[in-house]
């Protein structure tokens, strides 16, 4: 698999002192030492953190990024100006900027967040699914993604066989090694 760059999705409301944080950025610093593009959504929290990680990893970071104007603002977290990104992709709105991420993506990491975190990983998992030729690899970064798959599964019309489309994973060095998997398979 031809893997080049890493979406990382996750709480725009994550401190620079949580776990989260502090993970996404050593996460993003390993991917850029092994010479992959971050990108993220150009906002706080797990997304400027994965900047970070990139820069300290020597590598570039990417924004994919919309503007809402005085629409839904206060549901939206928007740019970060302390998310120091190298480039920016401006899309329409949040659905484009959301599916832009997952095209471009190769990898998707996906951390603690809310309704947006939520909606991504919706998106990837169906559509790794549904859409042959699309599935990339998903890591559900933290333990607490086993309570909610196992819910999920227990509860949702799941079938059998679609928890192998993503690993959960609660440390940047496994994380990465199993990124480092895709990218040795043929």
């Amino acid at each position: 698999m031809n893997i080049k760059t890493v979406a990382f999705l996750g709480g725009h409301a994550l401190s620079p002192q949580s776990n989260e944080y502090t993970s996404a950025k050593e996460l993003a610093r390993l991917c850029a030492k092994n010479g992959l593009v971050i990108l993220n959504g150009g906002g706080s929290g797990i997304m400027r953190a994965s900047t970070e990680g990139a820069h300290l990893g020597g590598g570039l970071s990417i924004a994919i990024t919309t503007y809402l104007g005085g629409i839904g603002r206060s549901n939206f977290e928007g740019v970060d100006t302390e998310n120091k990104f190298d480039k920016e992709i401006i899309e329409e709105d949040y659905f484009k900027r959301t599916e832009r991420l997952l095209r471009e993506g190769d990898v998707h990491v996906l951390f603690k967040g809310g309704e947006g975190t939520l909606s991504e990983f919706g998106m990837t998992w169906a559509m790794s699914k549904i859409h042959e030729g699309f599935s990339k690899p998903i890591i559900l970064y933290g333990d607490f993604w086993k309570v909610i798959m196992k819910t999920v599964t227990e509860n949702l019309l799941i079938k059998q066989g679609n928890e192998l489309l993503y690993h959960i994973i609660s440390d940047p060095n496994k994380a990465m090694d199993i990124i480092n998997s895709y990218r040795t398979e043929r």
